[in-house]
């Protein structure tokens, strides 16, 4: 019994911790009122704007439409820059697993976007380094930045 207990009080912490709702915690969504095309462009022109690199950029919809399914517009656009990896790795080698961060971007029923994402200082909490926390607090900005002009296209 005394086992069971010890067990019990050791996986129920666990479970609690790695909860999906958990992991959706601190997200930012918005939706435009520009069409889709035009606030995926003005996505990648903002993060270019910031100073930021497009590491990874997974477009469904034309991956879908090479098979000749037609689907709405749905990317996953992944964000970082190498000046932040290096110092992020330097910190703590651990937290390089969240870079980079993603911003999600789909289209809506009215063909209007919606955008995305979870501030780094969200990714980035479970980390305690000083550092890697600098980071977070410079990059919360700048992502901010990037869905805020976005967000503008019309």
């Amino acid at each position: 019994m005394r086992r069971a207990i010890v067990l019990a009080s050791m996986i129920v912490p666990l479970a609690w911790w790695a909860s999906p709702a958990d992991a959706q915690g601190g997200r930012v969504t918005a939706v435009s009122r520009a069409p889709f095309q035009r606030v995926a462009e003005a996505l990648e022109q903002a993060i270019a704007d910031q100073k930021m690199a497009l590491v990874c950029h997974a477009n469904a919809q034309r991956g879908a439409q090479a098979r000749g399914i037609a689907i709405k517009g749905n990317q996953i656009l992944m964000v970082f820059r190498n000046d932040f990896a290096v110092r992020l790795l330097a910190a703590d080698p651990t937290a390089g697993f969240e870079a980079p961060i993603r911003i999600y971007l789909y289209e809506n029923p009215d063909g209007t976007a919606t955008v995305t994402y979870l501030p780094p200082g969200v990714v980035l909490a479970p980390y305690r380094h000083p550092e890697v926390r600098a980071i977070a607090a410079e990059l919360d900005p700048i992502f901010k930045t990037i869905v805020e002009r976005a967000l503008a296209a019309r």
